[in-house]
């Protein structure tokens, strides 16, 4: 999904009560790391490593056909979040002297949901569309991010493609979205475009935490760093289900809940 969606918007805090969001416990999830830990874009390297389109890492599964929905609000309005993994891939590289390879599409649409149904209805108008590319290292289970085609909307019409990159764009390198054992302390680059897309990711706790569709043990807590502006965010993944938090945005719903 899109890393520097939320960053991008400056989304900076997580909103309480209304969306139940409750951390019960800290620490009972995945090990700590070193503190400061960085890890090397050569775990997603085109050129040291294979992939596959069966995303199955535990805290990031893109099963086809899976689909997540979050509410919330942004800047006082209620947004609704909607992101599916789409039966469709993208071919990257393949000019001459690189290796050709299929990334899974993932869509994501982001858009003013004023009765909060999580449901786009026709009056409703859009605020973002993407389709992001990944593909999972095999062995290892890391999940890479090969980038992502940005439109961004203003009263219904497209006015910035802002954030759009690609991994085989001349300087750019496939990013880590979600190693395949994520432990607190661990700092990542989560897009790698420079002067485009640089989020970085560092995993800050683990723990339960309680969102509309459920509660969940073992969640990882993450901050977001747009260093090309400055701007942060804070998101939750829950093991076999995947994104449950994203800043103020909680899941009501996925094809990935039992």
């Amino acid at each position: 999904m899109d890393a520097g969606r939320s960053t991008r918007r400056a989304v900076t805090c997580v909103i309480l009560g209304a969306l139940a969001l409750v951390l019960v416990t800290v620490g009972s999830g995945p090990a700590a790391a070193a503190k400061g830990q960085k890890l090397g874009l050569a775990l997603c390297a085109p050129d040291e490593n294979t992939f596959t389109l069966g995303i199955n890492n535990a805290y990031f599964p893109l099963l086809t056909g899976a689909q997540w929905v979050f509410t919330g609000k942004e800047s006082r309005q209620r947004v609704g979040l909607r992101i599916r993994v789409l039966d469709q891939t993208e071919d990257l590289y393949g000019s001459p002297g690189t290796k050709k390879m299929d990334t899974r599409v993932v869509e994501e649409i982001e858009w003013f949901d004023a009765d909060g149904d999580g449901v786009i209805d026709a009056n409703e108008n859009l605020i973002e569309f993407s389709l992001n590319y990944f593909a999972q290292t095999t062995p290892g289970g890391t999940v890479c991010y090969f980038g992502e085609i940005v439109d961004i909307y203003d009263g219904g019409v497209v006015v910035s493609h802002a954030g759009s990159w690609r991994a085989d764009g001349a300087g750019n390198a496939p990013g880590i979205f979600m190693p395949a054992l994520p432990k607190v302390g661990m700092t990542w680059d989560q897009e790698a475009a420079p002067g485009v897309a640089e989020d970085q990711v560092t995993v800050l706790s683990s723990g339960t935490v309680t969102v509309p569709a459920g509660t969940f043990a073992n969640a990882i807590r993450v901050r977001d760093v747009n260093p090309l502006d400055g701007s942060k965010g804070v998101k939750w993944y829950a093991p076999g289900v995947g994104l449950v938090v994203d800043g103020p945005l909680t899941l009501v719903s996925s094809s990935m809940l039992p």
